[in-house]
């Protein structure tokens, strides 16, 4: 009697056979945020507001196209519109797994195209709060991760991780990532510097479906040590649209074709 009471206990309480580590949910959302369909294009508005309320413009086209499974090599290309002192200029990256990424950048003005250092890529990009390495992404093997809480953000459900840098080549000391449990977006990111105070904060603003993928089209980074924020709205999305291995070369840094860019 008693052993089958056991049973029926056994039976009828849940119980998680196997729950995620914090990798595999990083991966995860690796996936979901920076990797979703074979390729992506969207026009994005970046707003640069300063501490006393001074606004700027940065008007941009970025095209994305991976190259195996999510997690694998990815090439970048972006071309910007506005401003005037930035009109023309394009960056591109080749992004690897488990090693530096190429990273390049073309300046009319010059009529040069200089190659970014594996040590700026957490340098601002072009003015803003993101750096050139939010643009395309961190690997998941530069930091250590460990899940530390659950908890809703808004009405959503979500796994709250710590990730810390195993090399100091960074400019934070850790940072804390709220992962939605349903779509694995990041929802939520906060920086601390190497003192423990925070300093800078992601926040996903809008989340929208495009053919069938969750993405992210409002979003924002905030420094609250410098009061400076940087909020960006990603209008003209698409995935899967075909786009051409060729684009991604130095002749097209000086010379982007206008069927990709506009």
């Amino acid at each position: 009697m008693f052993r089958n009471l056991i049973v029926l206990l056994l039976i009828a309480i849940p119980f998680n056979v196997h729950a995620m580590t914090a990798e595999e949910i990083m991966k995860k959302s690796q996936a979901a945020f920076l990797y979703p369909g074979k390729d992506f294009k969207a026009r994005i508005m970046m707003k640069l507001i300063s501490k006393g309320g001074q606004e700027r413009i940065r008007e941009l086209t970025m095209l994305r196209k991976n190259y195996g499974e999510p997690g694998g090599d990815q090439k970048y290309f972006i071309y910007f519109f506005q401003p005037a002192d930035v009109r023309d200029m394009t960056f591109m990256v080749y992004k690897y797994p488990k090693k530096d990424d190429d990273r390049w950048l073309f300046v009319p003005a010059l009529n040069m195209v200089k190659r970014i250092a594996a040590q700026d890529k957490r340098s601002s990009f072009v003015g803003s709060d993101f750096t050139y390495e939010d643009v395309s992404g961190r690997d998941i093997e530069d930091d250590g991760h460990e899940v530390i809480k659950e908890e809703k953000i808004g009405d959503k459900d979500c796994y709250a991780l710590k990730s810390t840098p195993k090399a100091a080549d960074v400019d934070y000391g850790y940072k804390l990532s709220w992962i939605d449990k349903a779509g694995f977006l990041p929802l939520k990111e906060e920086y601390y510097d190497r003192r423990g105070e925070l300093y800078k904060v992601f926040s996903a603003d809008e989340i929208k479906e495009v053919k069938g993928f969750p993405t992210i089209t409002k979003r924002s980074m905030k420094n609250l040590q410098s009061g400076h924020r940087t909020e960006t709205t990603f209008t003209k999305t698409d995935y899967n649209i075909g786009i051409e291995d060729s684009l991604f070369s130095e002749r097209f840094l000086k010379q982007p074709p206008k069927k990709w860019t506009e």
